[in-house]
């Protein structure tokens, strides 16, 4: 990201990084599955037979707090008919009917698709069983003008497991904290076209990774779910929360429209064009192997907000788009954190370890979350850093055309000669991008077939050895410390990508 930066500060006057839009899940994990339920109904002396009916006293007391809640607030009570309705537009209307500035603002129900329970009969063992199933039930929306996190709802589903949503925004949240702390801003929607100071307001983003968010909200689950609370029976044990959706978005915001304009055509062209799969692995830290068989795909798209192009990565993605004219947003969005690790401490065989385990849904991870798609949205701004460089070439090629003695001699490289862009072609392939190349690996890459003969191993080895020095004396690569794998440098990676530009561009182009 420093790269990009340098490359367009003339554009550019500040950048911010956090969350965007969090929407986090609470779950009642001791009924959220069928052994549990059948658990609790048995506990509570309830046949099959009398399911219907005491799922639907539970049913019955959450619509009886909504209204409750909307009566003593003064605040409409509204039956939205269809589940595709634009929620937030209508809230908006109501709000800025009534003047809404804290608050509760309305309560929202609406019948719309869920999983929960109910009872079947088993024809095969002639009696009735309790069965997970995808249905429709009734959902209450409660939305709130938050003194903290400003526009925000909460989603709670009427039927067993009683499962709720809370959803909010991150730059809410520090439109209010740069309020409180005096510094000027201009927000357009959820994002900001100037700070007055943008160092400290990344100081105030960055405290809400490290935000009580258990105590929070458990608050608002307990203002909402008459269960939940020390006078309630059956009571109900609180709920596990996990982020069902993270989009951490990192803002580049330009001096003006004019500014961005200039540039963002070029950097979606080369997103499309030059971003191949080992380029988007790269950027969500997943390796190229053969163990990878998922989907990954790349589109442009035009949206309300921008030109928007999106890489698509299993379930997960990255996306970037020009936002409010003025500002280049980068976003990283992870709905399946499992496919990333966390170094943790777990129970292996009744005894506790430590090690790189798969990163959980759950809110004890968000600083890893957090860490994981602040990396991602770097690298890529860093990798969209080449495009309209304004260099000619022989400022980048020259230095390294000519001999060195540091103190042994080196040759200068030649580098769009068949055997130096062949090994700069392997330094930039995707799969090497992240961990780095070693001599193994440039043997592999370049002559497979020599490792089948113990002494032509042998010698290849040595040559790729003095190939490596070469290129560590030219300074475009580094060694990895204590390991065998060598990385690119930024000077490496601006010497190989231009010649391998040079070599592969059409001659008509040149000539024109």
């Amino acid at each position: 990201m420093e790269r990009f930066w340098k490359r367009h500060k003339d554009r550019l006057i500040g950048s911010i990084a956090g969350f965007d839009r969090l929407l986090f899940r609470g779950t009642l994990r001791s009924i959220s599955y069928v052994e549990g339920l059948n658990y609790f109904m048995g506990n509570q002396r309830v046949p099959f037979k009398g399911f219907k009916a005491f799922v639907e006293k539970f049913s019955a007391g959450v619509r009886a707090r909504a209204q409750q809640i909307a009566e003593r607030k003064k605040r409409p009570f509204l039956y939205v008919a269809a589940s595709r309705t634009d929620k937030e537009k209508l809230v908006r209307e109501v709000m800025k009917r009534d003047g809404i500035a804290k608050g509760l603002i309305c309560v929202l129900s609406c019948v719309e698709p869920c999983l929960s329970f109910s009872v079947h009969p088993n024809r095969q063992k002639r009696e009735l069983e309790l069965v997970a199933r995808d249905r429709k039930c009734l959902h209450i929306y409660f939305y709130f003008v938050d003194p903290d996190f400003g526009l925000m709802h909460i989603r709670l589903q009427t039927w067993l497991p009683l499962t709720i949503q809370v959803c909010i925004n991150g730059r809410e949240w520090l439109a209010k904290q740069m309020q409180r702390a005096g510094i000027a801003y201009e927000q357009k929607d959820n994002c900001f076209t100037w700070i007055a100071d943008p160092a400290r307001a990344q100081a105030l983003m960055d405290r809400l990774v490290d935000f009580r968010w258990a105590k929070w909200l458990n608050r608002w689950a307990q203002a909402v779910n008459p269960w939940l609370g020390p006078q309630a029976r059956p009571r109900l044990r609180g709920y596990y929360w996990t982020v069902r959706q993270g989009e951490y978005a990192t803002d580049l915001m330009f001096r003006s429209p004019e500014a961005l304009a200039e540039v963002y055509p070029a950097l979606c062209r080369h997103a499309v064009e030059e971003f191949s799969s080992p380029h988007v692995l790269r950027f969500l830290a997943r390796r190229t192997n053969t163990r990878f068989n998922g989907e990954l795909c790349t589109r442009m798209e035009r949206r309300r907000e921008g030109v928007c192009v999106k890489h698509y990565l299993e379930e997960n993605s990255l996306k970037m788009y020009d936002k409010q004219g003025s500002v280049l947003r980068v976003e990283t969005t992870l709905n399946n954190p499992g496919r990333f690790k966390v170094y943790r401490r777990v129970t292996r065989k009744g005894r506790k370890v430590k090690g790189w385990y798969p990163l959980r849904k759950g809110i004890v991870d968000l600083r890893r979350r957090v860490e994981l798609s602040r990396a991602a949205n770097a690298r890529y701004l860093e990798a969209l850093a080449v495009v309209g460089e304004e260099r000619p070439s022989h400022h980048i090629l020259d230095p390294v055309s000519r001999p060195l003695r540091t103190p042994r001699p080196y040759r200068a490289l030649r580098p769009i000669s068949p055997e130096d862009s062949g090994y700069f072609a392997v330094f930039l392939r995707g799969e090497f991008r992240l961990q780095g190349v070693r001599n193994r690996d440039l043997r592999q890459a370049l002559s497979a077939e020599v490792d089948s003969d113990p002494a032509r191993r042998h010698q290849f080895a040595a040559r790729i050895t003095r190939i490596l020095q070469l290129l560590r004396a030219h300074g475009l690569i580094c060694r990895v410390g204590r390991t065998y794998y060598y990385r690119f440098t930024q000077k490496g990676d601006q010497v190989m990508s231009t010649a391998l530009k040079f070599r592969h561009t059409d001659v008509a182009l040149l000539a024109a």
